[in-house]
């Protein structure tokens, strides 16, 4: 038990001396704090009286001592105050008295008039300036202040007047040159040139808002052979839902409409190039010189028929074909007699390994009326033919009073392989009469050596076997 006692006297013991200990320092530390901040301090207030020093003999007159002038004003305004003139606080008015004013600092901002005093008094915020008259006639305190306003007045205005006057010989100069730059740059002035209007357009032809054509042809006089090169179009219009086109060209060298040739298909162009050459062999001049070429521009659609965009006609006898002339040709709305007839939708599928062909009437629209009432009673009839020797016959049912009707009605013909090329489907559709003779409305020939488009399809359909291949045909007489 005593050890333990012992422990715990020596314990507080230690902690007292701890205590004292940090209270010591604490109070040296806090010591050591207000020193600092009075040297600070001290210092700082030294600065400013250095500086205060300096405005005031950057200020005061050369040739009179400031304190006493301060001393004498004082003294001139009251007798009675208590201050010795050595004392501190008689000092610190002293220099407040003369510490410069901040108004000539305003002024540097202001141009008063040359001409009077008032301007500059006005300028430095004094209501009633009065006269230097009646400013001096206000006692010693107040003539001493006044003389030394004056003063700086004065300088600020010599300043301001030496200033304008530099202004002035600058704006006078300036005005001179100015003259003289605008008098010489009168007499070296060109003389007026009327604008030059920009070159026509090399585009031939109204614009109708379809596009363009642009074509080169040359003729070869020892080989009586006429090139035609079609090269781009620009600007066509969109025929697609998708806001594009398919288009191609169809070429016709007219009067003669069963030669036809046909460019590509550019997929999903408003400016296709082509670059393709088509050669008419054997032509004499003077013979093309009677003929037209016939170019039209033809939106394809595999599920529908084509819509034609738009064409153009160049009459041969008005091109020099000896320069190999590249031209442009703006599109013009078409003029044929396309739909004149009607269209029919049919769909071919066919399958190699059995040899069997399938074709489905789908439907049929804006068929020309061949009976009284305006209407007709169409049907579809199928001739599968081998050459020009017809060998199977097929029919839909008949549908009355329409010029747009519907069938789906399917048929097979079979047809092996190595025969496939040779097949041709003739498809007509004739208007039923119960009196009398039936009527052709119009008619399609499916095959591998029929029409630009017909063979397309049938080509389209020999290339995706088993499947259904759709297409918009028009009937033709």
């Amino acid at each position: 038990m005593i050890p333990n006692k012992q422990t715990n006297m020596m314990d507080d013991s230690m902690q007292i001396v701890l205590a004292v200990v940090s209270s010591i320092a604490s109070v040296f530390i806090l010591l050591l704090a207000v020193f600092v901040c009075a040297c600070c301090w001290q210092k700082k207030r030294s600065s400013d009286e250095e500086q205060v020093d300096k405005l005031v003999q950057k200020y005061a007159p050369q040739d009179t001592d400031t304190r006493q002038l301060g001393k004498r004003s004082w003294e001139d305004k009251d007798s009675t105050v208590g201050f010795q003139s050595g004392s501190p606080m008689y000092r610190r008015k002293t220099i407040k008295f003369e510490r410069p004013s901040r108004n000539p600092v305003v002024a540097e901002h202001v141009q008063p008039s040359s001409s009077t005093h008032s301007a500059l008094n006005d300028s430095l915020g004094m209501r009633n300036p009065g006269t230097y008259q009646s400013i001096n006639s206000a006692g010693p305190q107040t003539h001493r202040r006044d003389s030394r306003l004056v003063q700086l007045q004065d300088e600020t205005l010599s300043q301001s007047n030496s200033q304008k006057s530099t202004t002035s010989t600058d704006e006078e100069n300036g005005s001179v040159w100015k003259g003289m730059k605008n008098f010489a740059n009168m007499l070296m002035e060109d003389p007026v040139v009327e604008e030059e209007l920009p070159p026509p357009d090399p585009t031939e032809g109204v614009d109708c808002g379809l596009g363009k054509l642009q074509i080169s042809l040359s003729y070869d006089f020892q080989t009586l052979t006429l090139t035609l090169k079609v090269l781009q179009a620009t600007n066509l219009i969109a025929k697609d839902f998708s806001g594009t086109s398919d288009p191609y060209v169809k070429i016709l060298l007219l009067p003669d409409k069963k030669h036809k040739l046909l460019t590509k298909v550019k997929k999903r162009n408003l400016n296709p190039r082509w670059n393709e050459c088509f050669l008419f062999e054997g032509w004499p001049h003077n013979k093309l010189l009677e003929k037209t070429l016939y170019l039209q521009v033809i939106d394809y659609d595999r599920f529908s028929r084509d819509d034609p965009i738009g064409e153009t006609y160049i009459p041969l006898n008005e091109i020099d074909l000896s320069q190999s002339p590249v031209m442009w040709r703006f599109l013009q709305p078409c003029k044929d007699s396309r739909g004149k007839l009607g269209e029919l939708l049919l769909s071919l599928s066919y399958q190699p390994a059995v040899g069997r062909l399938t074709v489905i009437v789908m439907k049929a629209k804006d068929l020309k009326a061949k009976d009284i009432t305006g209407a007709s009673d169409p049907y579809v009839k199928l001739w599968l033919m081998y050459g020009n020797a017809k060998t199977e016959k097929k029919k839909t049912s008949i549908k009355m009073r329409t010029l747009n009707p519907v069938y789906n009605e399917s048929f097979i013909f079979e047809i092996p392989w190595e025969r496939i090329r040779e097949a041709t489907i003739e498809v007509t559709v004739m208007d039923f009469d119960k009196v009398g003779r039936n009527e052709m409305i119009g008619k399609v020939m499916l095959g591998s050596k029929s029409g630009p488009l017909e063979s397309r399809h049938w080509n389209d359909m020999i290339t995706k076997p088993r499947q259904q291949v759709a297409q918009w045909h028009l009937l033709k007489d």
